[in-house]
């Protein structure tokens, strides 16, 4: 089944390897999107099955746009799943405190985000 994955990310380099892993090794189709502001409206622009959001942000930060998404009745459904280099006990239960569907450690494997996006989100590999 094929997936459609928004990457909401301020840096070009970890947009574009995430969405070539996807796209490769998952074989999903994605999306993203470079400031929280720009994603927040690519999220509803579309059907999507997830989102893979970036916490540290200039404009909006990670958890901010997590928030509207969720005040929003056309994105609150969407699973969410973070990446981040934020990943200290303290910072993981913040986030799933949150309600996110899961956390991705930058820097994370290339060849496997996939499978942790699969994993984290219970879809068959």
């Amino acid at each position: 089944m094929t997936r459609n994955i928004l990457v909401i990310d301020d840096e070009l380099d970890i947009r574009e390897v995430v969405c070539l892993c996807l796209e490769e090794f998952g074989g999903w189709r994605t999306d993203n999107a470079g400031s929280g502001a720009e994603g927040l409206k690519k999220a509803q622009a579309n059907p999507w099955d997830c989102i893979l959001l970036d916490i540290s942000m200039p404009d909006i930060d990670g958890v901010a746009v997590y928030e509207q998404l969720q005040a929003n009745p056309k994105t609150q459904k969407i699973p969410v799943v973070l990446l981040t280099a934020k990943v200290l006990s303290a910072d993981r239960d913040r986030f799933n405190a949150l309600g996110v569907a899961g956390v991705i450690a930058k820097p994370f494997d290339p060849i496997t985000v996939w499978q942790q996006v699969a994993q984290t989100l219970g879809w068959a590999t």
